[in-house]
């Protein structure tokens, strides 16, 4: 059977697929390589971050859920690592060549809430204004859906929304910047729709292996002959909504996965899922540091895809840990009342 529950139980597991796959998205390569339509693919870590992150706030809302205790617990976790990070990259360009942040106003809000990703599409760390929103709204709606389920078809009319942001002039001319936020809506939704069916511990029958396999097959070929032959003939959330059956398709097979390979082959299991979890529990930290601070200068010397890609690993990985170290006392001293074992990319 496919269980829901191994979502939420390899979580950590397939937040480090999901951190690798970006990594091998940011490293350059030439748009003639063979590799490069797979490369790009890596994409996919992204939403597979937000449908994992909606399904963990459904966990964090509970039964009772409060609206200041929610926010205070979420930006709890994710703001001392980001303030950090974001004053490393953002106060020494406003030092020297203020290409980011011309005044002072506009490089605390940089530093703070990212603010030139909504002004004008600033993609430097657009992951962390993205979630700080998805954390604002994910209250009032899970508290609608539990209210009135019917409203779990709200992602579709998330994907019409793409649409319109794509093709309908007055709306592509107010919001159309946005796009890579706006296309992932829909994602993020649905990961807070089947948290519920993760917490109930519900499964699918062993014949829906194979329609699940029927989409990750259809979504992933489609995706790779667009990149790998229609690469910037086509608008990128037209992709995106491919991406999502593929996100959920893939995730529940690799839970599945995951989960054969603990049971059947429990002595090996530890080489496979433990790097996987390790990467995924500081894969906020990695995800601030390995392109601007690791990948970029890495890639000045030209070393080819490979030796750029594993020595972003090898070195932005001690880095992330020890920035998940420095800050963890912070992050539980403001939220005293959370687990120990928590991934702060939720």
């Amino acid at each position: 059977m496919i269980e829901f529950a191994n979502l939420s139980r390899y979580r950590s597991e397939l937040m480090g697929v999901a951190m690798i796959a970006i990594i091998l998205f940011h490293i350059p390569l030439g748009r003639a390589d063979a590799f490069f339509g797979l490369h790009r693919l890596g994409n996919v870590g992204v939403d597979i971050f937000f449908f994992l992150s909606g399904m963990g706030l459904w966990f964090a809302w509970g039964k009772r859920g409060e609206f200041l205790p929610f926010y205070h617990r979420r930006f709890a976790r994710l703001m001392p690592a980001w303030l950090v990070m974001a004053s490393l990259f953002y106060v020494p360009d406003f030092l020297g060549p203020r290409k980011y942040s011309p005044t002072l106003p506009n490089l605390l809000g940089d530093i703070t809430l990212n603010l030139d990703f909504w002004r004008y599409d600033e993609l430097t760390f657009w992951y962390i204004p993205a979630i700080m929103a998805f954390y604002l709204v994910a209250p009032f709606y899970m508290e609608l859906i539990r209210r009135y389920p019917l409203y779990r078809w709200l992602p579709v009319l998330a994907v019409m929304w793409c649409v319109c942001v794509q093709w309908v002039v007055p709306i592509h001319q107010a919001v159309g910047h946005l796009e890579i936020f706006w296309s992932r809506v829909p994602i993020f939704f649905l990961g807070i729709n089947i948290g519920e069916q993760v917490q109930q511990k519900q499964s699918l029958d062993r014949s829906a292996l194979w329609l699940l396999l029927l989409f990750f097959v259809a979504s992933f070929a489609a995706c790779l002959y667009l990149e790998q032959v229609r690469h910037g003939k086509f608008p990128l959330f037209a992709e995106r909504m491919l991406y999502i059956p593929m996100t959920v398709s893939a995730l529940l097979l690799l839970g599945r996965l995951f989960e054969f390979v603990a049971a059947h082959w429990s002595r090996h299991a530890s080489w496979l899922l433990r790097p996987l979890a390790f990467v995924g529990t500081i894969s906020l930290e990695t995800y601030l540091i390995h392109v601007h601070f690791v990948m970029k200068p890495i890639a000045q010397y030209h070393l080819g895809y490979w030796p750029t890609f594993l020595l972003t690993v090898v070195i932005s990985l001690p880095l992330a840990w020890l920035l998940h170290q420095l800050t963890k006392p912070i992050v539980n001293f403001l939220s005293p009342h959370q687990s120990k074992s928590v991934n702060r990319k939720s």
